[in-house]
């Protein structure tokens, strides 16, 4: 049976962790073997794992904050090398899945070959939405926050397909989707023996983009598979959407990702976000372009 290495990053958020361990530990899943390696990420106190989740998880102590890419890289070092895994899944470790969505990923992913990246269906947790006071009762817990990732390279912009409405299944027939978030992502082992794993110059934010568009240009396509569910707190241990540190490296790394992956029109279009970003009053946007123009990617010590 192939065997699947659940990676799930902490960062002071021991509740949102073991939250997401009791999530995991209801998964029916009979094609395959797994274990949940949680990747603590320098955490003030060191997560402690809960005896009753013992029997499937186990935790990975990192003394120095990585970021999303540095735990996850570590812990797809560790699943390639501890367990021989066949696939890993990046978990963010603010969600809560259904119990079949693994079975359902993993029956897609070894039905088409062609196949390197694997997505399911994510929810905003059910009365976490941004604009719940805009749905009904009932249809909290069923608002989307991803069906796939389109690309506007037109204007710099890597977006959400669904985001923000209500799941009437306007998006399980969609095309092929420019890109897959890190949230909840099956990889095929071989996609990451060919093209490595998350690159470290991002450290958090548009790694996710990065992987799907460097697994597209070794041939690979991306999979999104809406009959998988899982629900998301949205930012639950990074200080949330419009924080600094959102601010700072969805800026950076935008320029970044687009720079690298675009083409002449679109490095025009680099270039002038830049100049915007130089001049802005925006501290962390300024900060940004300086730090894209003098190559300092990575962690940065911003606050």
């Amino acid at each position: 049976m192939p065997h699947i290495s659940i990676i799930v990053v902490n960062y002071n958020s021991a509740p949102l962790t073991t939250a997401c361990l009791k999530s995991l530990s209801g998964l029916e899943l009979t094609k395959a073997e797994y274990t949940v390696l949680i990747v603590d990420n320098g955490s003030l106190d060191p997560y402690c794992l809960p005896a009753a989740f013992a029997i499937f998880a186990q935790v990975i102590r990192s003394e120095s904050n990585l970021g999303f890419t540095g735990g996850n890289n570590l812990g797809i070092h560790h699943a390639l090398e501890a367990f021989n895994s066949d696939y890993v899944v990046l978990l963010n470790n603010d969600t809560v899945v259904a119990k079949d969505f693994l079975e359902v990923l993993l029956q897609k992913a070894e039905a088409d070959p062609q196949l390197g990246l694997l997505c399911p269906k994510i929810y905003f947790m059910e009365n976490k939405e941004f604009h719940r006071a805009s749905y009904l009762a009932e249809e909290r817990g069923k608002v989307i926050w991803f069906a796939g990732g389109s690309l506007d390279w037109p204007n710099l912009l890597a977006f959400h397909r669904g985001v923000d409405e209500v799941d009437r299944g306007q998006y399980d027939d969609a095309s092929q989707p420019d890109f897959l978030t890190g949230c909840c992502l099956l990889i095929k082992r071989e996609v990451l023996e060919k093209i490595g794993l998350l690159d470290k110059r991002y450290y958090m934010y548009f790694e996710d983009v990065e992987l799907s568009r460097k697994a597209v240009s070794f041939g690979y396509s991306l999979g999104f598979c809406p009959e998988a569910k899982i629900w998301h707190l949205n930012a639950g241990s990074s200080d949330g959407s419009g924080s600094a540190l959102h601010q700072y490296y969805q800026s950076r790394n935008k320029l970044l990702f687009f720079w690298e992956y675009g083409g002449w029109r679109t490095k025009l279009t680099v270039i002038n976000q830049l100049l915007r970003f130089l001049v802005s009053n925006n501290r962390m946007e300024s900060m940004a372009a300086y730090h894209f123009i003098t190559r300092q990617f990575g962690k940065q010590p911003i606050i």
